[in-house]
This record gives C-alpha cells, sequence and structure tokens, in this order.
C-alpha cells in the first residue's frame, strides 16, 4: 500500500454501522475523516467512534464533496439517493463505494455507469456476498471449467417470515420495491457472477403482496404495519440469456414454505453442478458413477489448530481500497451491477404487465 486514503461516509445508519465503518476500521492505510446523515447526531457518533483526528460532521453530503482532500465516499443511504450521491462524488473527483442495489431504477444505474468512465474515478456496489468463503471457493471452481458451461440457476433468496420493519424498506417509493431489490439482487449478482454472464436476453415475472396485509402477523423483527407495507412479500422471475442458458429467480421476506435460503445460488453445468444448501456442494459424474462432495471451508483443516479466516466485509473493504491503491478493476464492476438492476427492473415490470420484458443489453 503506498498511501493513506480519506473516506466520507454518507448516511452512518445500519448498513454503515453494521459493516463498512467496522470493516474499515481495520486496515492500516485508510482514515475515516468525514460523516453524513440527515439526522446530525448519528453522524456525530460514527465520528466519534471511527472517526480520525479532526474529523467533520455533515448534515448535506454536498457540503463534505468540496474538501479536495477526501479520496473516497462510502454511500450508505436509502436507494433512491445513490445515484445522486455517487454521481455527485464521483464528479467531485472521489471513488465511490456504493451500497446495493446499485441505484432504485435503472436508468439511475446506467447514469452511475457513464459517470465512472466520464470521470476516470473507480465505483464499486456493496455485494458482500462474493467475499464468503463458500462464494470464493466456488468462484474458483467455476474460472477453473470444472462445471464446465453452466447453462441452468437458480437465484435463492427466500425467508419465510423476516420483514424488516425499521427504516424505509417498506417505503417503495424511498426503495424501489421489496425483497427483489433487497435480497434477491444479491443472490442474482452472486449468479450472475459465477455464471460469468451478463447477457439477459428476455425476462418473465411475478410479484405478490399476500401476506403484506396481514395483521399482527409472526415475523422475525414483530409485526410490520400493513398500511406502511407498501412493497411486495415476494418476487419470482425467469431470465433467458442470448446464449440461450436460464435463470430461475426467487425472493420473498414473508412466504409459506419451509424452503428458505438467502444470498445462495444452485448451478448446472455439462461437467458438473454445485448449491450451497447446508454449505458448499459440488456434485458430478465420474467412471460411470454419480458423486457428490462437500467442500470443507474452514480456516484451520487440523484438529488442533482453527485458523483465522478474514470475515466477508473485511475482505470486501480490503479488496476494494487495493482496487484504488494498485489501479486495478473492483471486484464487482459498474457494468455488472447495472446489469443486476436492468433484470430486476424487468421483473418488476413483467409483473405490471404481464408481459414478457425484452432487453437489448
Amino acid at each position: 500500500m503506498s498511501r493513506i486514503y480519506r473516506i466520507a461516509i454518507v448516511g452512518c445508519g445500519g448498513i454503515a454501522k453494521g459493516k463498512h465503518m467496522p470493516s474499515l476500521s481495520k486496515l492500516s492505510n485508510i482514515q475515516m475523516v468525514a460523516f453524513c446523515d440527515i439526522i446530525e447526531e448519528r453522524a456525530r457518533e460514527a465520528a466519534e467512534q471511527y472517526g480520525a483526528e479532526g474529523s467533520a460532521v455533515y448534515t448535506d453530503y454536498r457540503e463534505l464533496l468540496n474538501d479536495a482532500s477526501i479520496d473516497i465516499v462510502h454511500v450508505c443511504t436509502p436507494n433512491d439517493s445513490h445515484a445522486e450521491i455517487a454521481i455527485a462524488s464521483l464528479e467531485a473527483g472521489k471513488h465511490v463505494m456504493c451500497e446495493k442495489p446499485m441505484a432504485k431504477t435503472a436508468a439511475d444505474a446506467k447514469r452511475m455507469v457513464e459517470a465512472a468512465e466520464r470521470t476516470g474515478k473507480k465505483l464499486t456496489i456493496g455485494y458482500n456476498n462474493r467475499f464468503r468463503p463458500d462464494s470464493q471457493h466456488l468462484k474458483k471452481l467455476c474460472e477453473d471449467g470444472e462445471l464446465g458451461e453452466i447453462y441452468y440457476a437458480k437465484a435463492h433468496a427466500i425467508r419465510r417470515r423476516a420483514v424488516p420493519t425499521w427504516g424505509v424498506f417498506l417505503d417503495e417509493e424511498k426503495q424501489g420495491g421489496g425483497p427483489l431489490i433487497d435480497i434477491g439482487t444479491h443472490a442474482l449478482d452472486l449468479t450472475l457472477w459465477m455464471m460469468n454472464n451478463y447477457k439477459p436476453k428476455v425476462v418473465l415475472g411475478t410479484s405478490y403482496h399476500k401476506l403484506s396485509q396481514k395483521e399482527n402477523a409472526a415475523n422475525a423483527w414483530g409485526p410490520w404495519d400493513p398500511a406502511k407495507f407498501t412493497v411486495e412479500d415476494s418476487a419470482f422471475g425467469m431470465i433467458v440469456m442470448e446464449d440461450g442458458a436460464s435463470i430461475v429467480l426467487e425472493s420473498s421476506w414473508a412466504l409459506n414454505t419451509l424452503e428458505v435460503d438467502e444470498a445462495k445460488c444452485t448451478l448446472c453445468g455439462t461437467e458438473g453442478g454445485a448449491d450451497m444448501k447446508g454449505g458448499l456442494r459440488i456434485n458430478g459424474e465420474k467412471h460411470s458413477r454419480l458423486f457428490t462432495s462437500e467442500v470443507e471451508l474452514k480456516a484451520g483443516g487440523v484438529a488442533f489448530y482453527d485458523g483465522k479466516a478474514e470475515k466477508d466485509a473485511d475482505l470486501e473493504m480490503r479488496r476494494w481500497i487495493e482496487a484504488i491503491d494498485l489501479d486495478q478493476e473492483p471486484v464487482v464492476t459498474p457494468q455488472q451491477a447495472y446489469i443486476v438492476s436492468l433484470i430486476l427492473e424487468a421483473v418488476y415490470e413483467s409483473s405490471r404487465t404481464g408481459k414478457a420484458v425484452y432487453l437489448d443489453v
């Protein structure tokens, strides 16, 4: 690492406190020097806990962009403000990490891609599930051709009853959608990345408001308010890629099912298959016999030594700063994240219209 990078955090709520700031604080070559939130006290608390000496506190992100010493901006705000803040930050000469999904709309996501290209600054999106040990290992298997041509896949984001009742999660105007854009986005990103296939051709989708209006519903975080539940409770999509590959996308916050999987994928290829159900499992055929193998992903590997594994979020932040420092492409590229947003929007549009949506990427 060649220098110290000065970072601004815009949005000091749950995702900043739960992922960005704790993981960034473990890096020796960064300083968090600016904290912005519409609730000033929240920004001030973040600065006190994570800020370098002399850190500044803001309630308007535009003011911090005038500080030429800031190198990087992390955007941790509701979906509807991602594009506005990210583009302004890029145009102010800052590199940007924006939380997922890339933007509320595909058009906004495309504007973010164009801003990064125009300014020459790096932009990445917080798809942290790529950095899990099972994801990292499976990606290597895919790159090495262990599964062959992956022509069928499933992207899993199913909760039985886990509707987030805090913040703006249930607000369609702020978020653009519910479980599809919140957790379905992770599963789809993971699946496309494993397949290395970013050429969608046609999307057919459905979304439902079947359980959202139930009073006093069972829920991991307590009953939701039906009057405020303006997004879907579940959504599903079928995506056919230009090369003929097919992806089934499933997402729910509330669904009457016992098949619960989140931020996982199932892959079917010409040489083998894989899934993340109950661990990473590989299946295939050898010597005219079928086989299933489970991958040991613990850091140690021997009984007397547990080893130390880098946490997913820590690896995500380290790789992001390395991409800037070494002038490399980030692990999650803007164009990849844009395709995720494009497909998600097509699922919603197909559900609204009852028609398939054809894409020209």
